[in-house]
């Protein structure tokens, strides 16, 4: 279903003192008989009053004009009315030097917490929104992408993207100071860079210092780093979120995730490290049944302890799942690892190549 793109409106610089402050009140959540007391006019005039306001400002609704509201300066959530000034909140250097404030989880399912303290992020659709938020590490998300992203083909009817917009500024500011956590620019929302830690980000960084330690041939730094963004993850990532981004970037996460651990735990096996290592495959490879290459490690590692018939064991169990679970038959490389357990013509346990060893290591 087609969805209107966000646009640059007129600001509130072109309403009267008193459009302003009655924009003002409607931005702070007040009641019409609340901002009639307030601004000392007849409650039948407010909503007379909010229509002209709308038709100004090219406005759908009053959800569009609590987070134009909010937009523009005129209100900070959960702070009430601003009446200095109208322009955005200014950022100095002296705020955002002293680091991020709100950390954001989304390797499992969705947390966030300000200075320590969980936050209350809403309904699952709305912390949709905000994953793909954190999930575009800084780039400006328009609504019709967070329409995409979240609701793929079947858009909602009312334009709810403002409000959850509006809702998760409120949840990420919780007990904060005055600057947004999210703010939208010519071509769209984003998370305030600096503002946010997010945890994918952070592994990303941890990859690319695995990715050099192990080119430089440094097993021990590669391990440190590998477990180290291991420890990133609580659950499988995004979990319960609904969206096509959330279902593809599961994936991709998940498929990460076993990268990593495959290189932690082939330095392990090349370090001597066996009891540790298996003991992790053994949890690895029950956790992803169907991950050949996972079971492929496993019965390597094992026949090189000595433990030929474990391993056997190891391939007829994935000989089954992938039987019963996706009607195939096992991949070359598991059936020819179980070939060369079979034949013993390797030297000893140890001789067996390690699956997904490294290159030049």
């Amino acid at each position: 279903m087609p969805t209107t793109v966000t646009t640059f409106r007129p600001t509130a610089t072109v309403l009267r003192l008193q459009e302003r402050r009655l924009l003002s009140a409607v931005g702070c959540g007040l009641r019409d008989d609340e901002i009639a007391a307030a601004l000392a006019i007849p409650e039948d005039a407010v909503a007379e009053h909010l229509a002209r306001i709308l038709v100004k400002l090219g406005l759908r609704d009053r959800a569009a004009a609590i987070v134009h509201a909010f937009d523009c300066g005129l209100v900070v959530p959960g702070r009430g009315p601003r009446t200095r000034s109208v322009g955005p909140v200014p950022r100095t250097g002296a705020v955002r030097a002293a680091g991020p404030k709100v950390r954001i989880s989304l390797l499992g399912p969705l947390q966030a917490w300000r200075d320590g303290r969980p936050l209350n992020l809403g309904h699952l659709r709305q912390q949709a929104v905000l994953a793909a938020l954190a999930l575009g590490a800084g780039r400006p998300l328009s609504q019709q992408e967070l329409l995409d992203d979240v609701w793929g083909t079947e858009s909602p009817v009312a334009n709810v993207v403002p409000v959850y917009i509006y809702r998760l500024r409120k949840a990420l500011r919780a007990g904060g100071g005055p600057d947004p956590v999210i703010e939208r620019g010519p071509r769209g929302y984003r998370l305030v860079p600096g503002a946010v830690d997010v945890d994918v980000a952070r592994l990303e960084e941890l990859a690319t210092g695995i990715g050099k330690a192990d080119r430089a041939g440094e097993p021990f730094e590669t391990v440190r780093l590998c477990s180290r963004a291991l420890e990133l993850f609580r659950e499988e990532p995004l979990a319960g979120l609904p969206g096509p981004l959330a279902e593809l970037e599961r994936l991709r996460l998940t498929e990460h995730r076993i990268a990593i651990a495959q290189k932690k735990l082939t330095w392990q096996l090349r370090l001597g490290q066996d009891a540790e290592a298996i003991a992790e495959l053994f949890a690895l490879s029950a956790a992803y049944p169907l991950n050949e290459p996972l079971a492929v490690m496993l019965m390597r590692a094992l026949y090189r302890n000595g433990r030929q018939a474990d391993a056997l064991t190891v391939f007829e169990r994935a000989r089954r799942r992938l039987a019963d679970d996706l009607g195939v038959s096992p991949s070359r490389m598991l059936r020819r690892t179980r070939q060369l357990i079979l034949r013993g013509d390797e030297a000893g346990p140890g001789i067996l190549p390690l699956a997904g060893s490294v290159t030049g290591a």
